[in-house]
């Protein structure tokens, strides 16, 4: 087998016929200015021969699914063995993609909970388990020690059928030697099986009176105390004293990814397209006189608004109040209406509508095009009302993993999360043992890890459980070693950053314990506080020792110290790099001639710090009260006209302050759709903005013929200077002639 990989001739791109041996089982770091070839050779060489290669192996039916990259320009690359790209790219777009299932933590976790969870009922919240004969006596045994053995009835239901009479069926329990009827509740009749006193009774009388009546009541006894109501049991998945049937646990159910287990409203995304009010009413200074309802001040639904003035007045609603200081109550009262209201037609003029049913009588002339143009300027996406955003249907919520100290040790029990249609009171919620599916994808991934951590599954525990267990913990393990365990399981993946990304696609393959492979990674330090660096290196070693190479673009000191071997490709970017300046150890690179990474790496040269900018006037952008996931009610003073740099460890809040808040935030006062701004208290000084743009880690061609020029509109004026000069105007050509997204200019064959 070959000790290392043997590259001959790359001309890929910038690259100026480079020839070298990397060996394998190492962690390599590539290094060096930017556009000085290190993506060329790592990502469109190394990776696109080790991948295309590894598709070769396959059928060419197989390889018809699979995408295929093309052949890089190299004479030839020995030894290569399969390789595995983790760049920053964040290629998923859909709402279902969670942390949870990116690193494969939601399959387990159904697997667990569909073996190993409890079920309580949704009314009353006791726990629902399968009653056998032998835990029927042990729950007799206790019962009636602490009744002082009272006498017992031992009876079963029996429902009289709609096409029977109650005589007949009397008549046929008494063929079976059963004659007397303990009770009768409506159309059902509790027979009596047995009499008893249990502290004289031999077990095996009491263990043959309740199989028998199991058998004859269709699982189902109850058992009457002269000191008090009945105590009911069922062998089903059924609660006896609420009388309500649940269904057996599947993994399925406890996924939303399935129809099983998903939302029947919102389908598993957790939100529904819906009426924004945040929109509806985008300036909380504005007062309800003064146009704090907007789509109620245009000429076409005036009317609304002056219905809104009449009934407040009636109402004794305050009309000039600022809509931030007006109580929950006369909010519920503008927005949702009177409860009173039935129908237009019944209820109009009288009572008052609210925006929701204005809202709603929109929709019902939405087959023209003005108002469908309306209602989609209020349209954003809200919470599912029938889940509460849990994305799973509520039956799915009732069951709940560990016991009540093992979930008030990560979560606070008036936090717990309620799912919709539950009938007990919320402080039975905070007795309930254990947490339920959602609670847990709600935690951060340092609570989820120290949950179970200590969790202790009740015995007996099969091999199958016990695996999981273990799987889950190393899992959580793993994100926690790269410094990702602020993450929730919950967190959208497509709202990760290019780093997150990555750092989290290195766990997973950490978790699948390759070997024999080959790892390109782009950057992995990128987004990472120098404090959590070292974890991150910690995992690439590790895969390292696991028998693996890898192949690291990287300018991160830290990284490059830690490698095994530096490639420095330069000496300048461009036309002035694609060679390599130095290949060795990091010591050697230290005291290498001619390299600029060296000279910096060593501290012979350091970067200078900017001349601060001349003083400017003291305009601020200011959030009051963020509250949104970690972030503790802070107020936050930004100074406009000014380079602002917000840091801070892993975690920290920087992403949840700037984009779920101030972002958001700011959209929604300029009055377009965004999804509901991250909790705060106000926001002041946005009038000073005329405009705010996101620009991210988001890649922006939609297109294999994007390319720079054309997205920054430079192609525009040299298309039209070209369509300007003799030749063009001769032959008749325009600028759209010297297009290749459309028209004649492009090519016919590859059609652009």
């Amino acid at each position: 087998m070959p000790d290392r990989i043997v590259i001959h001739g790359a001309c890929q791109n910038n690259l100026k016929n480079v020839s070298l041996e990397l060996p394998l089982n190492e962690l390599v770091v590539v290094t060096g200015v930017s556009g000085s070839g290190k993506s060329s050779l790592v990502f469109d060489t190394l990776y696109a021969e080790g991948q295309r290669r590894y598709v070769e192996t396959f059928s060419p039916y197989a390889r018809q699914f699979l995408d295929r990259m093309d052949k890089p320009r190299v004479e030839r690359i020995e030894g290569i063995p399969p390789a595995i790209a983790i760049d920053q790219t964040n290629p998923v777009r859909t709402s279902r993609s969670t942390v949870g299932t990116m690193t494969e933590l939601a399959d387990h976790l159904k697997l667990l909970y569909a073996r190993a969870a409890r079920l309580h009922c949704r009314r009353c919240g006791e726990s629902v388990a399968r009653d056998t004969p032998d835990s029927i006596y042990r729950a007799l045994a206790a019962r009636t020690q602490a009744a002082g053995d009272p006498r017992l009835v031992i009876t079963f239901p029996v429902t009289v059928p709609h096409n029977f009479s109650e005589a007949e069926v009397l008549e046929l329990l008494g063929r079976q030697g059963y004659t007397r009827v303990h009770a009768r509740r409506g159309a059902t009749l509790d027979v009596v099986q047995d009499r008893l006193r249990f502290g004289s009774a031999e077990r095996a009388r009491v263990i043959e009176a309740i199989e028998a009546a199991l058998s004859v009541g269709h699982g189902r006894v109850d058992v009457h105390s002269e000191n008090g109501g009945p105590w009911r049991f069922s062998t089903d998945l059924h609660c006896a004293d609420c009388d309500i049937h649940y269904q057996d646990p599947a993994p399925s159910l406890f996924s939303f990814n399935s129809p099983l287990g998903a939302c029947d409203t919102c389908r598993g995304f957790g939100r529904v397209i819906g009426i924004d009010f945040g929109l509806v009413v985008p300036d909380a200074a504005k007062t309800l006189r003064g146009g704090a309802v907007k789509p109620w001040q245009t000429p076409s639904f005036r009317e609304c608004q002056d219905d809104l003035v009449k009934y407040a007045k009636k109402r004794n609603v305050p009309l000039d109040t600022p809509w931030r200081d007006l109580n929950e109550e006369t909010r519920r009262w503008v927005l949702e209406g009177e409860p009173e209201w039935v129908s237009w037609s019944k209820s109009w003029p009288g009572t008052w509508y609210g925006v929701r049913r204005f809202f709603a009588w929109l929709e019902s002339k939405a087959y023209k095009m003005h108002i469908r143009v309306l209602l989609s300027k209020y349209r954003a996406y809200t919470p599912c009302a029938d889940c509460g955003g849990a994305r799973l249907k509520p039956d799915a919520l009732l069951w709940r993993l560990g016991t009540r100290e093992d979930a008030d040790r990560v979560l606070d029990p008036a936090r717990r999360f309620r799912p919709r249609g539950v009938e007990f009171a919320s402080d039975v919620l905070a007795c309930l043992a254990g947490l339920s599916l959602h609670d847990l994808m709600l935690l951060p991934i340092a609570d989820a890890r120290r949950f179970f951590a200590e969790l202790e599954l009740p015995a007996p525990l099969d091999e199958a459980t016990d695996l999981l267990l273990t799987e889950i913990r190393s899992r959580l393990g793993y994100l926690a070693d790269v410094g990702l365990d602020y993450l929730t399981l919950d967190r959208q993946s497509r709202t990760l950053s290019g780093g997150e990304v990555q750092r989290i696609n290195l766990t997973t393959a950490l978790g699948t314990s390759l070997v024999n492979t080959l790892f390109v990674l782009d950057e992995p330090s990128i987004g990472l506080h120098p404090r959590d660096m070292r974890r991150v290196i910690g995992v690439m070693h590790r895969l390292r020792d696991a028998g693996n190479s890898l192949v690291v673009v990287e300018h991160d000191p830290q990284v490059m110290l830690a490698a095994d071997r530096i490639l420095d490709i330069g000496p300048g970017p461009g036309e002035r790099g694609g060679e390599v300046v130095f290949f060795g150890s990091p010591d050697e690179l230290k005291r290498a001639p001619g390299s600029l990474t060296a000279d910096y790496l060593a501290g012979r040269k350091r970067a200078e710090a900017p001349r601060a900018a001349p003083p400017r006037d003291a305009a601020r952008l200011e959030l009051r009260g963020v509250s949104e996931h970690n972030l503790k009610s802070i107020d936050v003073s930004l100074p406009l006209h000014r380079l602002v740099c917000i840091t801070g460890v892993s975690g920290s809040g920087k992403s949840t302050l700037v984009h779920d808040v101030l972002y958001a935030a700011l959209l929604r006062a300029k009055g377009r759709p965004t999804e509901a701004p991250g909790a705060h208290r106000a926001l002041l000084g946005d009038d000073a903005i005329a405009d705010v743009v996101m620009i991210d880690q988001t890649p922006i061609g939609r297109t294999t013929r994007s390319n720079p020029a054309s997205y920054v509109g430079a192609f525009d004026a040299i298309r039209r200077r070209f369509a300007a000069t003799a030749s063009a105007r001769e032959r008749g050509y325009t600028h759209a002639t010297f297009s290749f997204n459309a028209g004649n200019g492009r090519c016919p064959s590859c059609g652009g």
